[in-house]
């Protein structure tokens, strides 16, 4: 075919070769505002780490990485050539370079490091853009530290291994590597999120603190980990006896643990990482924490997953958000670029704001984690639910409107967008659906008043500076105050504290133009039902350039 016909023009070229932390501005504003508040002297060290990050994540390789490890599934090996069981799972090597470089970078290290959760929250949202998949075997990892201190003994043992910087794959007792990767089972098929409906026994050993697991779990995550948290009734008696365990994938002698993988989940999205269902018949196991307080004990790592689950859809919905500019900027039609055209302009400041108040309310998140007073703890017993709740529900249309954004192109497996929006809904499901969330809140509201009094001093913070926002949440208390029909309702409740609790951060710390918008759209009720909406009397032109990439 003549060579003429295939000349490429008005294409964007391919989006490689960035610095996916030094190009977000409200990514670098929210780090360096929390850090230069809680531990200034820390700038310089966590700047040159980000920004290292954030060339490796926006570099050709790391995208190859990506693209191979979804292309290439997980595959279940439950026997050898002998017939022997050994209930292994192999990746491509593509996954082990993207865990590597994650666990290398501190991603699994945030509980023992001066503003730790918010370096290692902000290099979580960074390299989740060259993969998501791959972060929850890093999520779980680092979440397990908090459930495991309820056992001094057993975090002695483990958290130097879940927090080392070195990542080395393959089953081996766990005292013989150098650093280890954790996974979690919980739910069971007639339980779901009702985990105390679990059925999996516990059996007493004579060694103290040492049981005997049969049972089965519907989803296990990572289950190449070397060692799991999981739920378990440690006496017949039923539901109060409900108990939180490790379990080692191979014991200390060498000898591999009772771990029967049935099959892996065969998933929308998420397909580099697998998920599988396992049984346990005679598996060992060490008890953490007191029996029938299972719960409790595993609810730190709950609480910092589901912060991860925020992280994870920022993230995406900030990578959304870059492509979608990034093509703008480059195709024309009609006579002009698709970005001086007033309505994709629109478009595109509606998804930047979105993406700038995920950001700015999963950092404040973390850097309320480091704080750790009793203040911010209290304050992140609502803001994290609410927040999951939120961030993750909005994560699946904007990653939606953004692949529009590229027309055709965008639907094509090439641009990465179709995987992306598979991966989209997942963050919402994962750690409790919106209805857990949901309810979760109301739960806080109702029997811990300091969270409440905390949420509300905090968003306070920002009363008089926006008379929507003051309006907003003048509405919100009007809400709570009304307990008829609250469960109903709790949707909605949570909705509008997670929008009110945005708006203030915002007011306070984003652009003019930026708070400005958010709250005439998203509390003033100057919006749409769609992305796109936004009145056209806003600043509209320096919210996308606010978005893009140029540094």
């Amino acid at each position: 075919m003549a060579a003429t016909t295939h000349t490429v023009t008005n294409q964007a070229p391919p989006l490689v070769g960035h610095d996916v932390y030094g190009t977000d501005r409200a990514l670098r504003e929210g780090v360096e505002r929390h850090l230069s508040a809680a531990a200034p002297e820390l700038l310089g060290e966590v700047r040159e780490e980000l920004h290292e990050l954030g060339r490796a994540a926006g570099s050709a390789q790391a995208q190859r990485w990506g693209a191979l490890a979804n292309e290439n599934p997980p595959e279940l090996r439950t026997h050898d050539r002998y017939g022997n069981r050994i209930d292994e799972v192999e990746f491509h090597p593509a996954w082990h370079r993207l865990l590597g470089h994650a666990v290398g970078a501190g991603l699994t290290d945030a509980w023992g490091r001066p503003a730790g959760h918010l370096r290692r929250a902000a290099g979580f949202f960074v390299w989740s853009q060259a993969e998501a998949g791959h972060g929850c075997p890093v999520s779980m990892t680092h979440a397990a530290v908090p459930a495991l201190r309820a056992d001094p003994e057993l975090a002695a043992e483990w958290e130097p291994l879940l927090t080392s910087h070195v990542y080395e794959q393959g089953l081996r007792p766990a005292g013989r590597k150098a650093g280890v990767l954790f996974g979690m089972g919980m739910t069971e098929k007639q339980g779901g999120s009702d985990v105390r409906a679990n059925t999996t026994a516990a059996k007493p050993l004579d060694a103290a603190g040492e049981y005997l697991l049969t049972g089965h779990k519907w989803f296990c995550s990572a289950p190449m980990s070397d060692g799991f948290l999981v739920l378990a009734q440690a006496s017949p008696s039923g539901r109060e006896s409900l108990t939180c365990f490790l379990v080692p994938r191979v014991l200390p002698d060498g000898t591999r643990n009772v771990f029967a993988i049935q099959r892996l989940k065969d998933k929308l999205g998420n397909r580099s990482n697998a998920s599988a269902e396992v049984e346990f018949d005679g598996t060992w196991a060490r008890r953490v924490g007191e029996e029938g307080r299972g719960v409790r004990t595993i609810i730190g790592m709950v609480a910092a997953t589901r912060l991860d689950c925020v992280l994870g859809s920022a993230a995406q919905m900030r990578q959304a958000l870059t492509q979608a500019v990034h093509h703008a900027e480059h195709r024309s039609a009609f006579g002009a670029r698709l970005i001086e055209q007033p309505l994709m302009r629109n478009v595109l400041a509606d998804l930047a704001l979105e993406s700038e108040a995920a950001t700015t309310l999963a950092l404040r998140l973390a850097a309320a984690y480091d704080a750790g007073t009793e203040q911010e703890r209290a304050f992140l017993r609502i803001a994290v639910p609410a927040a999951k709740y939120w961030v993750t529900k909005r994560c699946t249309p904007m990653v939606a409107e953004a692949l529009e954004c590229l027309g055709g192109n965008g639907y094509v497996e090439e641009s990465g967008l179709p995987r992306l929006l598979r991966e989209s809904p997942l963050n919402s499901i994962w750690e409790g659906s919106g209805n857990v969330q949901a309810l979760d809140v109301l739960r806080a509201l109702q029997r811990e008043p300091m969270a409440l009094n905390a949420f509300l001093r905090e968003v306070g913070l920002a009363r008089g500076a926006d008379h929507r926002l003051d309006s907003a949440i003048k509405g919100l208390l009007t809400e709570l105050a009304d307990l008829e029909g609250i469960e109903a309702r709790a949707r909605r409740v949570v909705e509008r504290m997670a929008l009110v609790l945005q708006g203030s951060l915002l007011v306070r710390w984003a652009p003019p133009e930026v708070a400005d918008a958010f709250c005439a759209s998203r509390l003033g009720g100057d919006w749409g039902a769609a992305f796109g909406t936004l009145p056209h009397s806003l600043h509209l032109g320096a919210l996308v350039e606010r978005a893009r990439i140029a540094g």
